[in-house]
């Protein structure tokens, strides 16, 4: 379902030079040794997972089909940016079927909350707030606006029908106020960090919600996890993808661009720069996680990776088959000059763009590409895909000798803005 081609990746050592560490590091991921153990609960996940509560997930979003309009996605990085992901690779952006997704609690704009407000006026709304703790705050200041506007509009008592939390099991300000409230409650796992949560109730809900096969998505990262649950670099394109992000960082290159050619992608690049961002940039190491979406920014970014200073490589993200295509009409007049595609998919002018790109940037530029073909865009394509980067990323950041798992340094903006916001100690 996913090939790893390293033809133009320009690597000057050789990936099997590294099998001794990659057998240690796979070692700490599946015993659970490693630094950050506590949360690899990830790693046996696809064969682990509840499915008690996996059963549940279907049966609210079964009750709850067609009964809403706009569903209403609260968190914040972790705990949007998969499910959001998810749902533009699978469905596009302009999906036929299926409610309108909405995702708030990730931004203190006051503009787009109230924007958002005013969308939603005359639609019935179903709300999920993804929250571990229940004190993230963008995620509580949309929270309360949100929770207020529904019980003002359907009542308390509909509005527990209609609001859905996913918190952590036992404790916590979110599980408090939500047993107290009577609302559906789902897990984010001990185990598992937001950023690798996607795969759990933190996605699935909302996903299963919009109408997405769940079932299948789990298929896909199961078949991950078997395909890579080998520590041998031949058998595990994972960690052959973690090696050569490790060895194009040595070289000298300090940021990595995740490129996509279609808009529809977008998100899986934001959720792909949390993932290894917040994972790997720690005690000075790491690669800086940029992302672009070709040929779109061919048209402003596209100068300064030909010819500019040569501190990035490229990571292509290709979709081998993609279900909707346009035909490129022929004109009589030919004004514009453009029958020379008469007849042409426009699959194929997109894919003849990346290909003279890639041409440009690896033989003329000297930018190394990596690059990752996916079968399609299914959920059972995007499971297999999500598996497929937290393996690699898991090896990555213990290669690095670091833990994958923490995130130190985000707690340091937020203690300056809590001061600065007058929150009580």
């Amino acid at each position: 379902m996913l090939k790893l081609d390293l033809t133009h990746s320009k690597l000057n050592e050789d990936l099997a030079s590294y099998q001794e560490k990659v057998n240690e590091a796979h070692g700490w991921l599946h015993n659970k040794t490693g630094k950050g153990n506590d949360y690899v609960g990830w790693v046996n996940w696809p064969n682990d997972y509840d499915k008690e509560e996996f059963g549940r997930i279907l049966k609210i979003s079964e009750k709850l089909k067609g009964k809403f309009d706009v569903l209403l996605v609260c968190g914040i990085g972790g705990s949007y940016l998969g499910a959001r992901a998810a749902l533009e690779m699978i469905r596009g952006l302009y999906p036929l079927e299926g409610p309108e997704v909405i995702f708030i609690g990730n931004t203190f704009s006051n503009t787009y909350l109230s924007q958002v407000l005013k969308h939603i006026e005359g639609k019935d709304v179903v709300l999920n707030v993804i929250s571990k703790s229940g004190t993230t705050t963008e995620t509580s200041v949309a929270f309360r606006i949100f929770k207020q506007y529904i019980e003002k509009r359907y009542g308390k008592k509909e509005a527990q029908e209609r609001i859905i939390a996913t918190t952590d099991k036992n404790r916590g300000t979110l599980k408090e106020l939500a047993d107290k409230e009577g609302y559906e409650e789902f897990v984010v796992p001990d185990d598992i960090g937001g950023r690798y949560s996607v795969f759990t109730a933190v996605g699935l809900l909302p996903l299963a919600l919009a109408g997405v096969d769940i079932k299948e998505l789990m298929e896909g990262s199961k078949l991950a996890y078997e395909d890579f649950n080998s520590p041998e670099l031949e058998k595990n394109a994972a960690y052959r993808y973690a090696v050569a992000r490790r060895i194009l960082n040595k070289k000298g290159y300090s940021s990595e661009m995740f490129v996509t050619y279609h808009l529809q992608l977008t998100m899986i690049a934001e959720w792909w720069k949390q993932l290894f961002g917040e994972s790997e940039g720690k005690d000075g190491n790491g690669l800086l996680p940029t992302s672009a979406c070709y040929s779109t920014d061919l048209h402003s970014l596209g100068q300064f990776v030909q010819d500019g200073q040569k501190c990035l490589y490229e990571t292509l993200l290709l979709i081998d088959e993609m279900p909707l295509d346009i035909t490129f009409p022929s004109d009589e007049e030919n004004l514009d000059g453009m029958n020379y595609l008469s007849g042409k998919q426009v699959s194929w002018v997109n894919k003849m763009a990346m290909e003279g790109t890639l041409s440009a940037h690896s033989e003329v530029g000297g930018v190394p590409n990596i690059i990752i073909n996916l079968k399609d865009n299914s959920a059972k394509s995007f499971g297999y895909m999500i598996y497929f980067f937290f393996k690699a990323c898991g090896m990555t950041c213990y290669l690095l000798d670091i833990n994958p798992f923490n995130q130190p340094g985000v707690e340091v903006y937020k203690k300056k803005m809590f001061k600065l916001l007058g929150k009580p100690e």
